[in-house]
C-alpha cells in the first residue's frame, strides 16, 4: 500500500539486452509484467536487440503519453474496448482524435483512426488544440515542465497553425487551424478515414 509508482529503469547498471537475452528472454518477460500492470519504465541500452520488444515498448509508450496528457481518463486500450463492445451491441460509435497537438501527438493520428476502425468505429473527427483565455498559460507551463526539450518547437507549430498567435477563436478556424501544417493534418485525416 505504501508503494508510490515511479518509473523503473532497466539497464542502469548492466545492459538488459545482452546477447544471452536472445535465448533467455528475461527482459521481455519483465516488460510483459510492466505492460500488464501499466507500470512506467525507462530504458538505457546500446543493444539493437531492444527492437525485438518494440511491440511492448509501443504499448507502454502510448500509456505514458496518455498519463501525462490525460491523467484522469480511461486508457486508450480501454476506450477501444468500449468502442468494440458498443459496436458489437449494434450501437454506432465514432472517435474524436482531440486535441491534436502539432509536434507532440499529431504523429498518432493515423494509428488512432486505424485502431478505432478496427474496434468498430464508423465515423471520426479531430480537433486541433485550442488555447483560449486562461487555458494558454496553463498549457504552456505544463508543456515546459513535461517536455522542456520540445516546448519551443510545439509552441512554434501551434503559432504556425494559429496565424502567429497561440489561439484563434474565429469560427471555421478554431477547430482546424490554417496554413500549411493545418492543411497537411486535414489531408492526413481524410486519407486515414478513406483507408
Amino acid at each position: 500500500r505504501s508503494y508510490r509508482c515511479s518509473p523503473i529503469t532497466l539497464g542502469s547498471n548492466t545492459d538488459a539486452w545482452q546477447p544471452v537475452e536472445r535465448d533467455l528472454r528475461i527482459t521481455r518477460q519483465i516488460l510483459e509484467v510492466l505492460a500488464e500492470f501499466r507500470h512506467p519504465v525507462n530504458i538505457i541500452t546500446k543493444s539493437a536487440l531492444v527492437a525485438r520488444d518494440m511491440d511492448l515498448l509501443q504499448d507502454l509508450a502510448r500509456d505514458n503519453l496518455a498519463d501525462v496528457l490525460e491523467p484522469r481518463t480511461a486508457r486508450p486500450r480501454r476506450r477501444l474496448e468500449t468502442i468494440r463492445r458498443l459496436s458489437a451491441a449494434g450501437i454506432p460509435c465514432g472517435v474524436l482524435a482531440a486535441p491534436m497537438i502539432p509536434g507532440l501527438n499529431d504523429h498518432e493520428l493515423e494509428n488512432i483512426l486505424d485502431a478505432a476502425a478496427g474496434a468498430g468505429a464508423r465515423y471520426a473527427g479531430y480537433v486541433l488544440l485550442r488555447l483560449p483565455h486562461e487555458v494558454e498559460p496553463i498549457f504552456t507551463e505544463w508543456l515546459q515542465a513535461q517536455y522542456p526539450l520540445k516546448a519551443a518547437k510545439v509552441l512554434s507549430l501551434i503559432r504556425q497553425v494559429r496565424g502567429g498567435a497561440l489561439n484563434d477563436a474565429r469560427f471555421g478556424r478554431r477547430m482546424r487551424g490554417s496554413g500549411p501544417i493545418a492543411t497537411l493534418l486535414a489531408q492526413r485525416f481524410a486519407a486515414a478515414c478513406r483507408r
